[in-house]
């Protein structure tokens, strides 16, 4: 345990869970904020406090489901596939939707958290579990730290992405990042590149791709980062372009 933790593979993986979820979690923090804005204020803190507990231990729960399956062939590409269009979706201006409905009982506030978080937590579970690599100890701690700061920081998390929508941008590349190199690492292509001079590096479980000395996996990961920024640009421009001009 200790030696995992020393490592920089490991601080780089808690970076990435931190990061992924932040990015991931502003609508969640915004269902947070709005079904428990009805309650009296120490209601509100009760609501947002029991709300983030049980999902934070929902995530968890949901997580290590994702990570065991993740080790299965062909499944990290399919979750690779799936983190890609969440990334570049990031960058697609969203329709205006309904409201979540305030709640005037503690309760039925928490209950509103819990099954909002269940609801919206795919994309969560599926790029956390990637950027832990099978390692339960990042899973938990970066799980640990980052809902927290989601939660508590919901209101300035959704500023702060208004104000610097770089911040959003940086976020989608990061999924992309991870993306690809889920996609690179699924077993399932083993046999195919080492036809190809590809060499794997570590335990079977989680060996690293390499090829001539470079790690395949920050190659795919560097394409990820441009697919998903050149797609979710392209496509947030396109959007914004078919949408009605208010008449002037």
């Amino acid at each position: 345990m200790l030696e995992e933790v020393m490592t920089q593979a490991f601080w780089v993986g808690l970076a990435k869970i931190i990061g992924v979820n932040i990015i991931l979690s502003g609508d969640n923090a915004v269902v947070i904020a709005l079904a428990a804005r009805s309650l009296p204020p120490k209601q509100q803190k009760l609501a947002i406090f029991w709300g983030a507990g049980a999902a934070i231990v929902l995530r968890i729960v949901l997580t290590l489901f994702a990570v065991a399956l993740l080790t299965l062939p062909w499944l990290k590409l399919i979750g690779s596939a799936l983190l890609f269009w969440i990334g570049i979706q990031l960058l697609v201006p969203e329709d205006e939707g309904g409201d979540v409905a305030a709640s005037e009982h503690l309760f039925t506030a928490v209950k509103t958290i819990l099954i909002a978080d269940l609801v919206m937590s795919l994309d969560n579970v599926i790029a956390v579990a990637a950027a832990a690599g099978g390692s339960l100890i990042l899973l938990v701690l970066g799980l640990a730290i980052s809902i927290p700061l989601v939660v508590f920081g919901a209101t300035l998390l959704v500023k702060a992405m208004e104000r610097y929508p770089v911040i959003i941008t940086v976020g989608a590349g990061l999924i992309g990042w991870v993306a690809g190199e889920m996609l690179i690492a699924d077993h399932a292509l083993q046999p195919w590149l080492t036809g190809y001079g590809v060499t794997y590096a570590g335990e079977a479980a989680q060996a690293h791709p390499h090829y001539g000395g470079l790690n395949l996996e920050w190659v795919s990961g560097a394409i990820g980062v441009a697919v998903v920024v050149v797609a979710g640009t392209w496509l947030g421009r396109k959007k914004a372009a078919a949408r009605p001009r208010p008449n002037s």
